[in-house]
């Protein structure tokens, strides 16, 4: 694997990386190369557009909506040369909850919205910080979503009756147990060879499209041996052959209020999402993505998804890993892929109707699967306390209390952590033993601070500080291993040197960083009746201590 350099030029940071490959030359061979691999990514996108729309609770052709307008624009305008993207599984809770308390306009309301924020992100540079999500959070609420996306096809798996299907995850097993009778053999049968085929076919043959070849059987025995069970034309009629005229969302006060926190959830989601892929496809490729320019395409998909009613688009991982897989020559597969997605709508869009749910089904299945990070989530229960409180607790919310709660209370608790963990390292070591303090005594005390002094560390260095601060009359405090001071640590050495303000009595701080030194004036540590004094290095303060003493 290459490493990709840590940060773009600023000069290209709003600069597409359709425009970086064209300008790097892109001729008919590249073409020729895209167009294939656009065919490949097409037919994995295919299947799991329909079956993420359907989970989500629209219709199928909203899935290919967005997979055709939100895909075309993401590698047209995105930062990354291989990100590939449409709707996504993570996306499924989100968009059934916001469907279910606004409706279908109240979707493509909200899918706007964040839109809309996104740009404004990406505008205003804040991509660096949203990389910052801790791991074991990003872990944790992977694997509780892929528990989620499970949890919500197994009545479709099982062909059940469902009179009403709840969203929260408790209720919702109740209802499937309470509709065991229901289940159909037909349905299983047809979830369970779904499933076998896709990793059957990624075992023998990994180059082959195993869903789409799943599905296509899936559809081609329910036919011939006329199974009753339900399909997309069953349940949601043809699908529409063309793209629908693009049109603005409905725009009201209450429709406003309704779908803000969604939009808010949506963007949020998205750009941790969409950077994510970004950061694998950088690893698979040695390339480099433009976070911020990233976002902002991300947010013109989405408005533009919206528009031609279509709902979330962010980053897909699983498509752009099979991107780069494949040989992309830059972001024209991923535009060749949104167009071969509307070729089909076109020519093929009827066949679709035979596809079984169950059949669907059996493909998020394994979608969910993949996704849970098994390893990665066991690794961290393994690895520290902290690290498996932070996974367990982001895990536990998303999947019984909320997506966004459980990302805030991670991202809360990992702050906590890295709190507790830095303030372990700051430390205040004795620096006495050396012959330059000869005959001084213990009228002269030298200590060095060693690592960030923060308000995590602040207190207990502090209280250190002052307890040796009551007996020498010369304090030297050696700075040099000071990467950091905040605005507590400034405190902290301003009531030192307050305390070591008395006649005869004189502190030294020493190898004071230039940044370190202007935060510490000005919180006050020039100020009247704060007695501090800056030298370069101990051997400066212990010879003018020296001095001071006539000898």
């Amino acid at each position: 694997m290459r490493v990709a350099p840590l940060s773009p030029p600023r000069s290209q940071e709003f600069t597409p990386k359709l425009l970086t490959v064209l300008r790097e030359g892109y001729g008919a061979a590249d073409l020729r190369a895209d167009l294939v691999v656009g065919m490949t990514v097409a037919i994995v996108a295919l299947p799991l557009s329909m079956a993420i729309a359907i989970a989500s609770g629209v219709g199928p052709e909203r899935g290919l909506y967005t997979a055709i307008v939100g895909g075309f624009l993401v590698s047209a305008l995105g930062g990354s040369r291989f990100q590939i993207g449409g709707p996504a599984g993570a996306f499924i809770v989100l968009v059934a909850g916001c469907v279910a308390a606004t409706g279908i306009s109240g979707l493509i309301l909200a899918t706007f919205l964040s839109g809309l924020m996104l740009v404004a992100v990406g505008a205003f540079r804040l991509g660096s910080y949203i990389k910052f999500i801790p791991y074991p959070v990003t872990v944790g609420f992977t694997a509780g979503i892929a528990v989620i996306i499970l949890a919500s096809q197994i009545g479709e798996g099982l062909g059940m009756t469902l009179a009403g299907e709840p969203a929260e995850i408790w209720p919702k097993l109740q209802a499937l147990w309470a509709a065991r009778a229901t289940i159909s053999p037909q349905a299983v049968a047809l979830a369970g060879g779904t499933v076998l085929v896709i990793w059957g076919v990624k075992r023998l043959r990994p180059g082959w499209p195993g869903m789409l070849l799943a599905v296509v059987a899936a559809a081609v025995a329910t036919a011939a041996l006329g199974l009753p069970v339900e399909t997309i034309g069953s349940r949601f009629g043809a699908l529409p052959r063309v793209l629908p005229a693009p049109a603005l969302p409905e725009i009201g006060g209450a429709a406003l209020l309704a779908a803000l926190p969604w939009a808010v959830s949506f963007t949020l989601l998205g750009a941790i999402e969409s950077l994510l892929s970004a950061v694998v496809a950088d690893g698979m490729s040695g390339r480099q993505h433009r976070s911020n320019m990233e976002l902002v395409a991300q947010g013109v998909a989405n408005m533009g998804s919206a528009l031609f009613g279509g709902f979330c688009v962010t980053g897909t991982i699983a498509r752009t890993a099979t991107n780069v897989r494949a040989g992309s020559r830059g972001p024209v597969s991923g535009m060749l892929h949104a167009l071969i997605l509307l070729g089909f709508m076109l020519v093929a869009a009827p066949l679709a109707g035979f596809v079984p749910l169950a059949a669907l089904a059996g493909v998020l299945a394994v979608v969910a699967w993949n996704m849970a990070e098994k390893e990665e989530f066991w690794g961290l229960l393994r690895s520290s306390s902290g690290d498996a409180a932070v996974v367990l607790v982001t895990f536990l919310l998303v999947v019984f209390r909320d997506l966004t709660e459980g990302i805030v209370v991670g991202f809360a608790l990992s702050g906590l952590l890295f709190i507790h963990r830095m303030s372990t390292v700051a430390r205040v070591e004795s620096d006495e033993d050396g012959p330059a303090l000869a005959g001084l005594g213990e009228d002269v005390a030298v200590y060095r601070i060693r690592g960030p002094f923060f308000f995590g560390a602040a207190a207990t260095a502090g209280s250190v500080l002052d307890r040796i601060a009551a007996r020498p009359r010369v304090f030297i405090v050696d700075f040099s291993e000071v990467p950091m001071l905040d605005s507590s640590g400034a405190r902290a050495i301003r009531m030192l040197a307050r305390r070591m303000s008395r006649p005869g009595q004189t502190l030294y701080l020493t190898a004071v960083a230039p940044g370190i030194r202007h935060l510490l004036e000005g919180h006050g540590a020039g100020e009247e009746g704060v007695h501090l004094e800056f030298r370069d290095s101990v051997d400066v303060a212990l010879a003018e201590a020296r001095g001071a003493r006539g000898g």
